[in-house]
């Protein structure tokens, strides 16, 4: 039988690897919220009452969302469902799904981007939309393309399964529609928030 020393030495042991893995799984929670944490601050003190137009980074096709303060370029038509084409077209900018209508037409845009994923990919990929769940009725969103400057406003939110994709399809083929779609809570992938706007008629 062993000692009562070796006993003790080996119970030491075991309670130090607890303690390590314990550190361990602590530093990969807060390197993967880090990113939605550093937004959420970020929004939280940033003035409301900033009424200056944000100067869109692509008017070729670009995405404002004045309210987040929200500035990305889109790559266009990318494939929904090929996470190899996507995550390389989400380090880029925001990506405009496959098949979806474009601004200035009836359809509907669809857009998707990362709320976050993990701490390595949130530095690689572009996280435009970590503060989606922000947006209410009635705010806006600007859509460049173009050259053209296209604004609409929000009429509708819900949260679906990752499994939905109904919403890739046009909402109503005389409106002009714009979805902005991303993972939700954000850095997980559990379900999808989407933001549903409808193109503002006295523009």
């Amino acid at each position: 039988m062993p000692s009562q020393k070796a006993a003790n030495k080996l119970a030491k042991s075991f309670t130090s690897l607890g303690i390590l893995l314990i550190l361990i799984s602590a530093v990969i929670a807060i390197l993967t919220f880090l990113p939605v944490a550093k937004e959420e601050i970020s929004y939280a003190f940033r003035p409301k009452n900033i009424t200056a137009e944000i100067v869109p980074v692509d008017t070729d096709f670009g995405i404002v969302i004045p309210k987040l303060n929200a500035n990305s370029k889109v790559i266009t038509n990318v494939d929904p469902f090929d996470s190899r084409i996507y995550q390389i077209a989400l380090t880029q900018g925001v990506a405009h799904a496959r098949g979806t209508g474009l601004p200035g037409a009836p359809g509907n845009v669809f857009l998707f981007s990362h709320s976050s994923v993990n701490f390595y990919e949130a530095s690689r990929y572009n996280s435009v939309f970590y503060l989606l769940t922000k947006l209410e009725l009635d705010d806006e969103i600007q859509i460049y393309y173009q050259g053209n400057k296209y604004t609409y406003t929000i009429r509708n939110k819900s949260i679906v399964l990752p499994t939905d994709v109904q919403y890739l399809k046009a909402l109503n083929a005389d409106r002009e529609t714009v979805t902005l779609m991303t993972c939700w809570p954000p850095g997980t992938t559990f379900k999808r928030l989407l933001v549903i706007a409808e193109r503002k008629v006295d523009e």
